[in-house]
């Protein structure tokens, strides 16, 4: 006699992930989706524990949608009795939203009661999740709603990381709600069935892998992978246990630290003894080690000193050190990584009067919102006043900041002024922002607030005039990029730079300055580039000295397509540049930056500088170069740095 096998699906999200997903992680996915096992008039689900409610009367309400998963010819005795063997399995402190869930449970079940799994839709979901921008970012979120504190301890709340330059949802704090959602949901259940919470002693979470599907799920989410396969009756096993999970708190993944993926699988557990014989398995312990999903070693025995040496090996193949960590670059090394500021200060009753001359000779717009009265009498009162007491003649520690009426009131007369002025009568402008943005609470202003950011009002101008380069240009072009240049000056304004939409209308403007005729446009343009790769350069140095993760997808895609553009740029300006010291300087210093300790050095940074012959450029600066300091720079860059 045979009975019927159907699963239940539900949807989490309650159908937030079909109407939300594509605006959250880029991709559609159509439910977060929680399964039960229907069978023997009996609704089987795992969540705080495993827990049996009549079909159809558990807390996740209707389902969705019901498949018939075939026929069993299991007596209902016998299924109780593998329930009770697994139970001590899936119990509610080693619940993971995405790692081992109801999906797993269900997948157990159906495989034992069947043969067969469930679809492959529900159970792929994780890895597709996990493959989007949005998964890999709030990976360590999932982990710890998935995780439960020690006794007597708030729950902390999830974090979405900040920092991070891949690319970002629309909304972080949405996403976050809803996989707070989708945790709650899926871990809730009767109280009568649930079990009591244990503290799980790990921080990064074995996951305990009970079938084929959920340990190649395992494999697929972690580009390096433990094995361990045991069992219950193995005394060495219990020995190494406690080794393994050490280890896995100490070499797990971390949101800011690479690291391997732990999994445990008991042979005499659900479909364990399956997973153990796709690998050749045939006794316990035997830990087996995986790199993007493919076997690399084994080990077997109780062995502690050896699993360790083993995962760190693994840990080493999966994220090899960058090729320049081991260099001894004591010149590259020496350079400071402070931005290269303009902070002359002119006379500015001479400066104001001249920009005064110009607004009065040039025949004013009858659109403009201000009078050509009105606009001097703003710069007068309001805007002159705040920079000579910020840039007194005699020095003085208590400098004061702008004020948001300062910046206001700078901000409409030069939008004002920027569309009545001609490019060549426009710099005056351009310098006094030059200025404000040294004081740390406009970096902070304009960062926040596009509507006072000059960056966005006068780079387009700077662009339009870079690209067709003349005389009368010429002033506006370069001090624009001391402008630039000065934004630099503090983090805030120095990471708004570096975003992708700025950093892109900053690069236009940057890399034909760098050819200019000018050479004080030359030197203002390498002094731009500089600070954009010691920008790229500070967290690139601060995770190597912290072993914090920084990869290639850490960064971004865009920030290596940058980085290529620069380094063409840059090693053309340097081919092209015969009499000015400096300008060498400091695009070899650029250079140093851009390729030192680059994530995608290897695959993409180290061809190209083949291609460009960047290396042969640099020493041929030698046949000029006089300066001992640049001559060891250039020379360092291009021997040490430069592939042959």
């Amino acid at each position: 006699m045979t009975s019927s096998v159907e699963l239940y699906v539900y949807d989490l999200s309650g159908g937030m992930a079909k109407q939300l997903s594509r605006q959250v992680t880029g991709r559609q996915i159509d439910g977060i989706w929680h399964t039960s096992v229907v069978v023997f008039g009996k609704e089987i689900f795992y969540g705080q524990g495993i827990s049996i409610t009549q079909p159809g009367r558990s807390h996740h309400g209707a389902p969705m949608e019901i498949i018939s998963m075939g026929e069993t010819s299991i007596d209902e005795e016998t299924f109780e009795e593998y329930l009770a063997e697994i139970r001590e399995h899936y119990t509610a402190d080693k619940y993971h939203l995405l790692e081992f869930n109801c999906n797993s449970f269900t997948n157990d079940c159906i495989g034992f009661l069947t043969g067969g799994s469930i679809p492959s839709h529900i159970s792929d979901l994780p890895t597709d999740f996990l493959s989007t921008p949005l998964g890999a970012a709030l990976r360590p979120t999932i982990d710890a709603l998935s995780r439960r504190p020690s006794a007597g301890a708030a729950p902390t709340p999830p974090q979405i990381p900040q920092g991070s330059q891949a690319p970002a949802p629309l909304n972080p704090q949405l996403a976050a709600s809803i996989l707070q959602s989708v945790a709650a949901q899926a871990q809730s259940g009767p109280s009568a069935t649930s079990q009591p919470p244990v503290h799980h002693p790990i921080t990064g979470p074995i996951h305990v892998t009970t079938n084929p599907a959920s340990f190649d799920a395992f494999l697929k989410s972690h580009k390096a992978a433990v094995g361990f396969f045991t069992s219950q009756t193995c005394p060495p096993c219990r020995m190494i246990e406690p080794v393994f999970e050490r280890l896995a708190d100490e070499k797990g993944i971390r949101e800011d630290k690479n690291g391997a993926g732990f999994a445990k699988v008991d042979l005499g557990v659900g479909m364990g003894h399956q997973v153990a014989g796709q690998y050749g398995v045939r006794a316990t312990p035997t830990f087996i080690f995986f790199l993007d999903g493919k076997k690399v070693e084994e080990i077997r025995g109780a062995d502690a000193n050896e699993l360790r040496t083993q995962i760190d090996l693994l840990i080493f193949q999966a994220y090899p050190p960058h090729p320049h960590i081991g260099l001894k670059l004591p010149t590259i090394q020496s350079l400071s990584l402070d931005p290269i500021l303009f902070k002359q200060v002119p006379p500015l009753d001479t400066m104001f009067q001249r920009l005064y001359t110009f607004i009065d000779g040039v025949q004013w717009p009858e659109s403009s919102v201000q009078s050509q009265t009105q606009v001097k009498d703003a710069l007068s009162t309001t805007v002159l006043p705040y920079l000579k007491s910020r840039f007194p003649q005699t020095p003085s520690k208590d400098l004061p900041s702008a004020t948001p009426i300062i910046l206001e009131t700078l901000s409409r007369a030069s939008s004002t002024l920027a569309a009545a002025l001609a490019i060549e009568s426009l710099f005056p402008v351009v310098d006094i922002w030059r200025l404000c943005l040294l004081d740390p609470s406009v970096a902070n202003c304009v960062s926040g607030s596009p509507a006072l950011n000059p960056v966005t009002l006068f780079l387009p101008k700077a662009v339009s005039a870079s690209q067709s380069p003349s005389k009368p240009s010429r002033n506006y072009i370069l001090t624009a990029l001391r402008m630039l240049a000065n934004g630099f000056a503090h983090p805030t304004s120095a990471r708004w730079l570096m975003l992708p939409q700025a950093r892109e209308k900053v690069t236009e403007v940057l890399i034909p300055s760098l050819l200019h005729e000018d050479a004080s446009v030359r030197t203002s343009a390498a002094s731009l580039a500089f600070n954009a790769a010691t920008a790229l350069q500070k967290p690139r140095a601060e995770a190597v000295r912290t072993g914090k993760k920084w990869n290639a997808e850490t960064e971004g895609e865009d920030v290596c397509d940058w980085e290529v553009e620069m380094v063409s740029a840059i090693t053309e300006a340097l081919e092209r540049e015969t009499e000015n010291e400096e300008v060498v300087h400091r695009l070899a210093a650029c250079i140093a930056f851009l390729i030192r300790l680059s994530p995608s050095y290897d695959a993409q940074i180290s061809p190209l500088l083949q291609v460009l012959q960047t290396k042969d450029v640099l020493k041929r600066k030698l046949e000029y170069v006089k300066k001992p300091e640049v001559r060891r720079l250039v020379d360092e860059v291009a021997n040490k740095l430069c592939p042959v």
